[in-house]
């Protein structure tokens, strides 16, 4: 027995050295794994975004990612875990302008967008290199040789190459539409960029003037020198009367034309039940000016300012404003009511702007534009028909060629995809893939490289980071080359990501595999949960709650720390986690390692690889370890690595430790030779089934006692057969 098993087990020099030997074995790479790995199984990672270092949550998703390729590795599938990181444009230079400004007092326009373009990358490169060694402690079994990154030149070209074709599509146009504007960061922002947060706010209820027959609610009457149109419900009573008659007045010195309009999207319950229209700030109005042909009239800028009015408002930011609106109703006796509301404001996650709708001339992917799909293979659409990037959304999942874990989140993709307005992809930040379209004059040029000849300004914005996301399955097999990795490694088998991407990314994915593959990027999607503190709530700095994944692993662990996070997760479900329930999984890496040094004392002079004759006690033990082995796979295969986990765990510690290794002594130290190979043969197939089973939750611990037992022909744990049931 080697004597390291003398001493308790140290998780903090084991684990390096094993993922170092690891990637030395070359194994990571499907490459160079063995003959018997051919049918592929492929996952892509997650590209955390390059701007920090990793959390619990990531912690989780990669362990979880890293249990199904251990598992299928074993398996005999020629897994592929291929990892990479996100350029997050507008995250990554909000990091580094904070910076440069907190450092210099200098903003983006003061160093130019070269200057600032070298330092995002510098910092960058640094961020991923952490990120890198993060993911490596965390044990991901990737093939590194395959790493990418959204903005690197390859997946530049695939996003050049798609641009290009869905413009040729007609699919990507350029148009004057209402978008989520960022007047702090100064660019348009996506909906999964917008922080919800409730805060108090007032509710004014008045009329327009004197004569106006209807009264309206609303939080912000600045915008209401804007309104074009009172909407109310068609079965709304109070006000059929008024439907199609037109009013002029004088609002705070600003003259506004009102015609009344009947809509169904009025709530008829909620406040006076007419809706004042501001088709310029109101996605939700812009909509209703078109189906009734309404004007409309901006009256915010970029800057949140007002652009019309007398001197009491014009220029004033839109708070001021209000404050100032506010008060000639009640000067004018036209406020009936003020109320406080709450209400959830919608601000920018990276700049904590609140986000003003605005219209502006942006690029967009129309979604429900028809267009002919040259190859499918998407259930209900033929190669050749004509579809929408919807049906390609809906169809995929609908039919059953994409599955959702758990499946009620189905409801929520479906939720998304009926509700999908056009996608706006531009952004106004110097960081990202710049949009492959120059201008001339009244000329017009997109292709994947630029137009030759002088006179050509490329545009200045950059593409929303989901764009080039949305190719991750395929972009990073080489796309749009038919490499071989495309070729053999696409479809992907799984994505897994957390639920709160389901509606931006995992939609998108499904979008943007459809139209340049006509097919889909994975056939299944794991959703995980919110990884919280033990009391339920969200693990911040503020609050000072937080388990840093590299700390855990110093303090227990990584096979601590996998396990911890595995157990009582199921998917699609917050999960909760503390350094005691952590510590309570360092005790059972311990307690392997004293069974694996009880198993080893006990085989002393025994031949492992022998067949001797198995006691009647015996043969049924090995036969209820077949039932676990059996359940354990089951529960893998349907995802539910909760149950696998903690099923193997009450196996090894209760059954295998408190029960079959206590009953083993008396024939172990008896003097019934036949009994004692028996139980010692027993004991030591028990053991290496159990490491097996543990292997893909606990990879460490489990290849350190795997490369340390006599028997022969055994190749490194991480590529052995999977116990068959």
């Amino acid at each position: 027995m080697d004597e390291k098993f003398l001493k308790p087990y140290n998780p903090q020099d084991t684990e390096p050295r094993i993922y170092k030997m690891w990637e030395e074995s070359g194994f990571f790479n499907p490459d160079n794994l063995p003959e018997r790995h051919k049918e592929p199984f492929t996952i892509m990672m997650p590209p955390p975004n390059a701007t920090g270092t990793l959390h619990m949550g990531h912690a989780l998703a990669t362990t979880t990612e890293d249990i199904m390729i251990r598992y299928q590795r074993m398996q005999g599938r020629k897994t592929l875990f291929l990892p990479g990181t996100d350029h997050a444009s507008i995250a990554t230079q909000s990091k580094v302008e904070k910076e440069i400004y907190k450092k210099e007092g200098k903003n983006r326009y003061d160093i130019g967008r070269e200057e600032l373009l070298n330092r995002i990358a510098k910092f960058v490169q640094e961020s991923r290199d952490t990120i890198t060694s993060q993911v490596k402690t965390l044990g991901a079994s990737c093939d590194w040789s395959r790493e990418a990154f959204t903005l690197d030149e390859k997946r530049n070209l695939a996003v050049r190459s798609a641009f290009k074709k869905m413009y040729g599509d007609g699919l990507i146009y350029r148009g004057y539409r209402i978008v989520n504007w960022d007047p702090k960061g100064q660019t348009t922002i996506s909906d999964d960029e917008i922080v919800y947060e409730e805060r108090e706010a007032k509710m004014y209820t008045f009329k327009y003037s004197k004569d106006f027959p209807i009264s309206i609610s609303t939080t912000r009457p600045e915008t209401k020198v804007g309104d074009t149109a009172v909407a109310v419900h068609p079965e709304d009573e109070r006000y059929r009367q008024f439907v199609g008659q037109e009013y002029d007045a004088v609002f705070c010195s600003v003259p506004i034309h009102i015609k009344i309009i009947a809509d169904k999207e009025v709530e008829k319950d909620f406040g006076t039940g007419a809706l004042g229209v501001t088709p310029m700030h109101s996605m939700t109005d812009w909509e209703m000016a078109d189906r009734h042909n309404l004007p409309k009239i901006q009256v915010i800028n970029e800057y949140a300012k007002m652009t019309v009015g007398d001197e009491r408002i014009l220029g004033k930011k839109t708070t001021e404003a209000r404050e100032v609106i506010v008060d000639w109703l009640k000067n004018a006796g036209l406020l009936e009511k003020e109320e406080v509301i709450k209400q959830n404001i919608s601000t920018a996650e990276r700049t904590g702007g609140v986000v003003e709708p605005l219209p502006k001339l942006q690029w967009f992917i129309g979604v429900n534009k028809k267009f002919i799909l040259s190859h499918s293979e998407i259930s209900g659409i033929k190669s050749g028909q004509e579809t929408t990037l919807k049906e390609i959304m809906r169809n995929t999942v609908s039919e059953g060629q994409i599955k959702i874990y758990p499946d009620f989140f189905s409801k929520t993709y479906f939720h998304w995809v009926d509700n999908l307005r056009d996608w706006c992809i531009s952004r106004q930040i110097w960081y990202g893939h710049r949009i492959p379209v120059w201008y001339k004059g009244s000329e017009i040029y997109c292709d994947i490289e630029a137009p030759k000849g002088e006179g050509w300004a490329q545009d200045e914005d950059t593409l929303d980071t989901w764009f080039s996301s949305a190719m991750w399955t395929f972009s990073t097999l080489g796309w749009p080359e038919m490499t071989p990795d495309f070729k053999t490694y696409h479809p992907t088998d799984v994505l897994e990501t957390g639920y709160d991407i389901l509606p931006f990314w995992v939609n998108r994915m499904i979008l943007m595999t459809g139209y340049c593959l006509g097919t889909i990027p994975f056939r299944h999607v794991y959703l995980h949960g919110m990884v919280r503190d033990i009391k339920g709530r969200k693990m911040s700095k503020s609050l000072g709650n937080g388990l840093d994944p590299l700390e855990v692993a110093q303090k227990f662990g990584m096979d601590a720390g996998r396990i911890a996070l595995v157990i009582g997760t199921a998917p699609g479900t917050d999960s909760k986690i503390d350094e005691n329930k952590v510590r309570g999984y360092k005790n059972f890496a311990n307690k392997i390692w004293n069974i694996t040094r009880f198993v080893l004392t006990s085989t002393e002079g025994f031949d492992v690889d022998s067949q001797p004759e198995i006691a009647v006690e015996d043969q049924k033990l090995l036969t209820e370890l077949k039932t676990t082995v059996k359940n354990v796979t089951t529960d893998i295969d349907e995802y539910r690595f909760y149950l696998a986990s903690e099923k193997i765990y009450h196996y090894v510690w209760h059954t295998f430790a408190d029960i079959i290794i206590e009953g083993s002594k008396a024939a172990i130290n008896g003097t019934d030779r036949i009994a004692k190979q028996s139980a010692q043969h027993t004991i030591y197939q028990i053991l290496i089934t159990s490491l097996k089973l543990l292997h893909p939750f606990m990879p460490f611990v489990t290849e350190e006692i795997w490369l340390s037992l006599p028997h022969k022909d055994k190749k490194i744990l991480m590529i052995e057969n999977w116990p068959d049931a």
